[in-house]
């Protein structure tokens, strides 16, 4: 059940200076407090010793700490693990941490299910209830931190917003989880670690350039012909595919950074020349990568993976016009992890 008490790590480190100001106390004790609650990443108040009992009964009569819990912990074959994190009221979403050779990666959730609807994905099958706030963000960046100390034996190296949600939608609670994430007196990641991907909302796209941010973006495009867009993204009637790439090219004015585009085929869908083609021409408005996506099946049989000489065609097409091109291969499967595939089953 949800306190009535206000959650502390709301207030910003000036609130809590003069809050302690106010009932008589020195104001840096709120640098104290700030301190424990984002880089020391404590969950209760008993834990600060270096703060007085009374001080601290006087925090636990007026706050709480509205922390996340890692309710259920699955973990691959490949070493992918899934978090089901519960929130304070009882909600779940889903984080992943994916390790390789040279990098562990967490893959965090930014809404509890989806404002949009892809019809390819299993979480857009779960309707949105709330968005996240910026410590619930926060929270599975730090469990996972954790785990890949845990169970790979080194810190976490960069964090992609590609879990559950479509972060754009919940713009100021994302960015402000960025800011206590790289900040001295959070985490201090670097930005240049931090992917944000989006299915593609055009004035939030350029909300971000003017707003100078520091991480990279990346698009998860699927098709670059708007009639095919619209049947496997139906949101897409909305978001054009000509406003897009406007706002594409507005983001690479402002910031100098080249996109990534997300790219899943499909057999059937834009597994043609046509498809290739259109692809191409998209990404000659801005410097981009492509990164070729394998697909992960959520039981319905309408989506399948294409063929691998499809994929090739991609492959062999871009890279002749020297459009930088990877495939990732998908992993944590064998625990519904991989992408698309976070629903909440557990």
């Amino acid at each position: 059940m949800t306190s009535e008490k206000k959650d502390i790590r709301s207030l910003s480190k000036e609130d809590l200076r003069v809050f302690f100001e106010s009932i008589g106390d020195k104001a840096f004790r709120g640098n104290q407090v700030y301190e424990w609650l984002w880089s020391k990443g404590i969950h209760r108040f008993e834990d600060m010793t270096n703060i007085s009992k009374e001080t601290r009964a006087h925090l636990e009569a007026n706050y709480v700490i509205n922390h996340i819990e890692v309710d259920n912990i699955q973990r691959s074959n490949d070493g992918t693990v899934k978090n089901a994190v519960k929130l304070h009221d009882g909600l779940i979403v889903e984080s992943v941490l994916i390790p390789t050779k040279n990098r562990t990666t967490a893959c965090v959730s930014s809404q509890v299910g989806c404002s949009l609807d892809c019809k390819f994905c299993a979480t857009s099958r779960l309707k949105r209830m709330r968005n996240l706030n910026p410590d619930e963000i926060y929270d599975q960046v730090v469990a996972i931190d954790k785990e890949s100390r845990l169970y790979h034996d080194r810190p976490l190296s960069n964090i992609v917003f590609m879990g559950m949600g479509e972060p754009l939608m919940n713009y100021k609670n994302v960015l402000e989880s960025i800011d206590k994430i790289t900040s001295e007196g959070g985490l201090g990641m670097s930005p240049k670690r931090i992917t944000v991907s989006t299915s593609g909302v055009p004035k939030m796209i350029r909300k971000l350039a003017d707003d100078e941010v520091k991480f990279h973006l990346a698009v998860s495009l699927h098709s670059a012909i708007q009639e095919t867009r619209e049947q496997i993204m139906p949101f897409a009637k909305s978001f054009t595919l000509p406003d897009l790439k406007d706002s594409l090219i507005y983001w690479y004015e402002k910031t100098n950074r080249k996109i990534t585009y997300e790219y899943i085929v499909w057999d059937g869908i834009n597994d043609n020349t046509e498809a290739i083609e259109a692809l191409v021409q998209f990404c000659k408005a801005v410097p981009c990568k492509v990164n070729l996506i394998e697909y992960n099946p959520i039981d319905d049989g309408e989506f399948q993976q294409a063929k691998s000489t499809a994929i090739d065609a991609y492959i062999n097409t871009l890279e002749r016009y020297r459009i930088p091109v990877t495939v990732r291969r998908s992993r944590g499967k064998d625990i519904d992890a991989a992408c698309g595939q976070l629903a909440n089953k557990s």
